[in-house]
């Protein structure tokens, strides 16, 4: 009696065990379970930790609550101002009722990737070159909204959407490149030219300072001298202000001024200078002192008169 009782007691004992075995569910802490009885939808969700269905009767359904990165393939379109351009993305969604997830949707990964593809054609033809390449952060709202709007009743939440690439055609970046080229000389020409403007106007100014003082002009040019020669050059040019020209012309006498200096020097020349009483009174001491020279030719010598007859 009492070995089969313990039979007994070990029979059931094993047949708990069995039925615990196949009963016992653990949920994930990232996880949400779903219980279908005889294909009905409980509406108890089982939460993280250890949980227990009926055999044979329930079936329990694991849902992924993390946030799910997913790539939309590149999809190719022609934009607003007829541009073919090629454009990929990815999708950030995570679901936010684990039941809806199930029912309402066969697979919701892929219906959200379909849906993505075809929200993502839908804003290129829509969107001009420019939107695409400087504005993406409008074009990324726009396609969160295209694709939030349906996954909120399939129990998915899309946190994000990212353009990731836009690839353009081979001719259409070397033309974009041109323009970018052309608008960078195009603001370096106005940088120079407003540069030139802002000297011209310091140096007027420094002009109009100078030209009170004639020595700034020479401390300038030796200024001017000091820095060509530190460049150890073979040959130094050296500039010559106007203002020193000026300077000279005004200092040399004109054509008028010219022949009043040639017509003073001529009556110098026909008029002697005076005769001081100092030079009259050494001249005459002069005279005085000298002796008489006596006449050294001698008598003259007449020739005699030829006589008659003679050759």
């Amino acid at each position: 009696m009492i070995e089969e009782l313990l039979m007994a007691a070990a029979g059931a004992g094993a047949a708990v065990a069995v039925y615990a075995g196949v009963a016992a569910r653990v949920v994930k802490q990232y996880e949400r379970g779903v219980v279908f009885r005889f294909g009905r939808l409980r509406d108890e969700v089982r939460t993280p930790g250890f949980t227990m269905i009926v055999p044979g009767v329930d079936r329990l359904h694991k849902v992924n609550m993390q946030i799910v990165t997913m790539p939309v393939p590149a999809q190719e379109g022609i934009t607003r101002d007829n541009v073919t351009v090629r454009v990929d993305a990815v999708v950030y969604f995570k679901v936010v009722d684990a039941a809806e997830a199930l029912v309402r949707v066969e697979d919701y990964k892929f219906a959200v990737s379909q849906m993505a593809q075809t929200s993502l054609r839908s804003i290129i033809g829509k969107s001009d070159l420019d939107d695409l390449l400087s504005n993406r952060e409008k074009l990324n709202q726009g396609l969160e909204l295209m694709l939030d709007s349906p996954a909120i009743g399939w129990g998915v939440q899309i946190d994000r959407v990212e353009i990731k690439d836009v690839s353009l055609p081979e001719t259409m970046k070397r033309s974009m490149a041109r323009q970018a080229e052309a608008d960078r000389e195009r603001r370096a020409r106005v940088i120079n030219a407003d540069a030139e403007l802002q000297a011209s106007k310091k140096l007027a100014e420094a002009a109009q300072a100078m030209s009170g003082q004639p020595a700034a002009l020479q401390l300038r040019l030796l200024q001017t001298v000091v820095a060509v020669a530190a460049e150890k050059n073979s040959t130094l040019v050296l500039p010559f202000p106007v203002e020193l020209l000026r300077f000279l012309e005004r200092a040399t006498p004109g054509p008028e001024g010219r022949d009043a200096v040639a017509a003073q020097g001529q009556d110098q020349e026909a008029t002697p200078p005076p005769i001081s009483s100092a030079y009259l009174k050494g001249a005459a001491d002069a005279a005085a002192g000298v002796e008489p020279v006596e006449d050294l030719t001698g008598a003259s010598v007449e020739p005699a008169p030829r006589e008659e007859g003679t050759a």
